[in-house]
């Protein structure tokens, strides 16, 4: 098997995370840890020594109500001050904090809280309150943060209550003692094929990543976050909020969590951030801000930017060069959830190449099976699934190593990604089509792509579905000149005018003529939260996809299925290499 593995030896790892506290509490005490934003507009800042007598307050207080160690804290919650603290408490006292996505429906919310074995929640307020039924009796109390008035729970306490004074003869509830090994996250998968699992991580597992990224990049006291990743999943609750807090750097959350870009570019005002991590979706949209003003350009390509990073997807090349002519590094990672999350990280003084994700960062070993699977091993692997005796069956291989479910292959510059295992299907011919490969080409081709699906398992030919970035179609005063990459279209009946010349294209670009594409959905509506075929984490939920647009894919077999969403079908000549025709469904 071919492996890779770090250039550098792993430091010593700290022990726990109440000891990351009390270090960086007195070696930062009056330094900001942490900033929300007012309602007067400006970012407002508690300390790390307030910051540590609250979260201490909180593990007393805690205790004092019956938790004890070892047992689960469910934060229902979106990212603020209380949560962190709260985390924060379970984790250092000697529990465990189990997050979820603070928008989840009654149905997804109920089933992860159950699966949990919680017996402790807390809650934003009445909002989460609502996504949750009756019937939730093995709680013994749910903290709110926010005003909640619900008559069926008489175990309801005001987070303020665990903010309570210590005793001033009672000592520290924070245990600095407690075994690297233990359990202290229980963090949900994303789910994008299929039902999340609940990933077991220790205080090894997450401290060792920052001891190992301490070695490969200068992030210190002296940087500034502007951060809205949620943090019941990995890359903002684990990789990025713990790399701020183990380099004492100030962590100011976002406002709008990343939901709006002129948000995001007023928050960038005030915080001037010297790092950011995001996802490829969220820096074509600041991007997109900084074509249409020179202000804004200014403003995010001014702030004292020491590099960005990138996750989730490959950030495409055109981004890419906008900040190196600009000399900000651009660093790309992979990882998983369980892997706490991150295995390798790209070098920015190399050209980037899509789809290679870099070398393993110190501690961490990668290899490729002989089916072309990627393994892991290290000091950030995960101890196992909760409850899930299925999914724990085929996780590890018999040396040890963790099975990640990502095929890949090994390059000179380090890790390149393929697809996921299961993803990659077979033609009815019995040729094998790697639809991630189909997916990228297609969408380097149209900037007004938003997001691209590939299909045919046991068909004789694969067929695309196209959803396209309706928020660009709706701005007539931006275009691309056909320099750039296209003309612009301004409705979906040009756009698919517009595809049939880029599917050409692409078809041109794919080597292998099994692999061609032969007809395309480009589709009327957006991929969203509320019917699962995004994630919290904004990934694609491919299997989501393909089932509820199951018809489009008939349609495109051959079958005449009606369907309710405005759909374009394109149809293209791959013998004669050419795009045939449009039909309007």
């Amino acid at each position: 098997m071919k492996q890779l593995n770090s250039a550098y030896q792993l430091n010593e790892i700290i022990l726990n995370v109440a000891t990351l506290l009390k270090i960086n509490a007195a070696k930062f005490s009056d330094k900001y840890v942490y900033q929300e934003k007012g309602d007067d507009g400006f970012y407002k800042g508690i300390t790390w020594k307030i910051f540590y007598q609250n979260v201490n307050r909180i593990a007393f207080n805690l205790k004092k109500l019956g938790f004890n160690k070892g047992e689960k804290m469910i934060l229902f919650t979106s990212n603020s001050l209380e949560m962190l603290e709260l985390e924060l408490a379970v984790m250092s006292y000697g529990g465990i904090a189990v997050p979820i996505f603070a928008h989840f429906k009654q149905d997804t919310a109920e089933l992860l809280i159950n699966h949990s074995d919680a017996t402790w929640m807390a809650v934003s307020g009445q909002g989460q309150m609502n996504n949750i039924g009756g019937d939730l009796n093995q709680l013994k109390s749910i903290f709110h943060f926010d005003e909640v008035n619900d008559i069926r729970y008489n175990n309801l306490i005001p987070f303020t209550e665990l903010l309570n004074n210590i005793p001033q003869n009672k000592s520290s509830c924070l245990d600095d003692t407690i075994d690297a090994d233990s359990v202290c996250l229980n963090m949900y998968t994303s789910g994008t094929m299929g039902t999340p699992k609940c990933v077991q991580l220790t205080h090894k597992n997450i401290l060792s990543q920052q001891a190992a990224l301490d070695i490969v990049w200068d992030v210190n006291e002296h940087d500034r976050f502007l951060a809205y990743l949620p943090w019941h999943h990995s890359f903002g609750g684990i990789f990025e909020l713990f790399t701020a807090l183990y380099s004492g750097a100030t962590y100011s959350l976002e406002s709008s969590y990343g939901r709006d870009v002129d948000s995001i570019f007023e928050n960038w005002k005030l915080v001037r951030p010297t790092v950011f991590f995001s996802v490829p979706k969220v820096y074509q949209a600041l991007y997109e801000k900084t074509v249409a003003s020179k202000e804004a350009e200014d403003i995010f390509f001014n702030s004292g930017l020491k590099f960005i990073f990138t996750a989730a997807a490959a950030l495409p090349e055109k981004l890419s060069q906008e900040f190196q002519k600009r000399n900000i590094p651009v660093i790309e990672g992979w990882g998983l959830t369980e892997t706490s999350p991150c295995c390798t990280l790209t070098d920015p003084s190399l050209k980037r190449i899509s789809g290679v994700v870099g070398n393993p960062i110190p501690g961490v070993n990668v290899r490729i099976a002989d089916d072309g699977e990627i393994q892991v091993k290290g000091p950030n692997v995960m101890v196992g699934y909760y409850h899930n005796v299925e999914a724990n069956k085929n996780t590890f291989t018999k040396d040890g190593w963790y099975k990640t479910g990502d095929v890949g292959g090994i390059t000179e510059t380090g890790l390149k990604l393929i697809s996921r295992k299961d993803r990659i299907f077979k033609l009815s011919n019995g040729e094998k089509v790697v639809p991630t490969d189909l997916e990228k080409v297609i969408e380097l081709k149209c900037h007004y792509v938003q997001h691209v699906i590939i299909s045919g398992s046991g068909e004789d030919h694969p067929v695309a579905l196209i959803f396209p970035n309706k928020k660009l179609l709706e701005k007539p005063d931006y275009a691309l000149s056909p320099e750039q990459g296209c003309f612009c279209p301004r409705s979906l009946n040009e756009l698919g005018k517009c595809l049939r010349g880029c599917l050409h294209d692409a078809n041109c670009d794919i080597k292998q003529k099994f692999a061609k594409i032969k007809s395309a959905a480009i589709i009327n509506s957006e991929l969203s939260l509320d019917d699962r075929t995004l994630t919290p984490s904004m990934k694609v939920a491919p299997k989501n996809v393909l089932e509820k647009y199951k018809e489009h894919l008939k349609n495109m077999y051959g079958e005449k299925v009606p369907v309710e969403e405005e759909v374009y079908l394109v149809e293209l000549d791959v013998k004669n290499n050419i795009a045939r025709k449009i039909v309007h469904d």
